[in-house]
């Protein structure tokens, strides 16, 4: 039987979702809780897999068994076995060609920005700071720049092992609510680190330090060396994963906002 499930967690404390050999991974406490609920040795795939200090409230992942168990069987003994920074929220059989990954049709994003001069003690590492006052309009106007099916090579980790750096972005929203700055993207896919270069470039032009057109120039680039600085992964959270509507899954979790 194949298994869907959603994940949250805190990113605070693990070096990303993947598993490491000598690092805490959000996908190893996973695959040790389900594999004391089914007992036998359980592997999960992920939807996306989240940096070191990326959070997440709609993680999908999937996995196989011959176990037995009720739906809530799974939620309860998974969380019973797992730390505090990760929950299951929910667990149900689909159907045998459901993939977590490959069959994901988009995948959304927000990174949450605390603008103002003095950092926040009680959203340590949920949020990124930046002092310098930034322009949500000037923000938005670059983001334009962005939207649609680009070569997206300036915004990419050097180390980023996609085959293309061709993605499509559907949705780029910047918005402000009193002290924070919400960035929202959806896209069919990200590349490595893509989100996080995204809002380092809209930053710099939030700021004043650069112009908005200049965000269509370091797309132009195609050159992540030229294409500004990588945002914190504080303060970025994987909130919703689409799929086709056959499967039944809901696109979007809990989206972060504080207020």
């Amino acid at each position: 039987m194949r298994i869907a499930c959603a994940v949250e967690y805190n990113g605070a404390g693990f070096h990303g979702w993947q598993q490491q050999p000598h690092a805490r991974s959000v996908q190893a406490e996973v695959e040790a809780a389900l594999s004391r609920v089914a007992d036998h040795p359980v592997q999960v795939v992920c939807a996306g897999r989240t940096d070191s200090g990326v959070h997440a409230t709609w993680q999908i992942i999937h996995f196989d068994s011959e176990a037995v168990r009720r739906e809530r069987s799974w939620v309860l003994g998974t969380n019973a076995n797992l730390p505090s920074d990760v929950r299951l929220l929910w667990a149900r059989a689909v159907a045998e060609d459901f993939h977590a990954r490959f069959s994901a049709r988009q995948r959304s994003y927000r990174y949450i920005i605390l603008n103002r001069e003095i950092r926040s003690a009680r959203l340590h590492r949920q949020v990124t700071w930046q002092y310098r006052p930034l322009a949500c309009e000037r923000m938005q106007a670059g983001a334009r720049h962005l939207l649609g099916e680009h070569d997206f090579s300036s915004f990419r980790a050097l180390a980023c092992q996609a085959h293309s750096p061709v993605r499509t972005i559907h949705r780029l929203d910047i918005r402000r609510s009193g002290e924070y700055l919400y960035l929202d993207v959806t896209a069919n896919a990200f590349l490595h680190h893509m989100v996080r270069n995204i809002a380092g470039v809209l930053m710099a032009v939030g700021s004043g330090q650069q112009e908005p057109d200049w965000v269509q120039t370091v797309l132009e680039r195609r050159d992540r060396a030229r294409g500004g600085v990588t945002a914190a992964a504080d303060g970025l959270y994987l909130v919703g994963v689409r799929y086709p509507e056959r499967f039944g899954i809901e696109p979007l979790g809990v989206v972060p906002e504080f207020r």
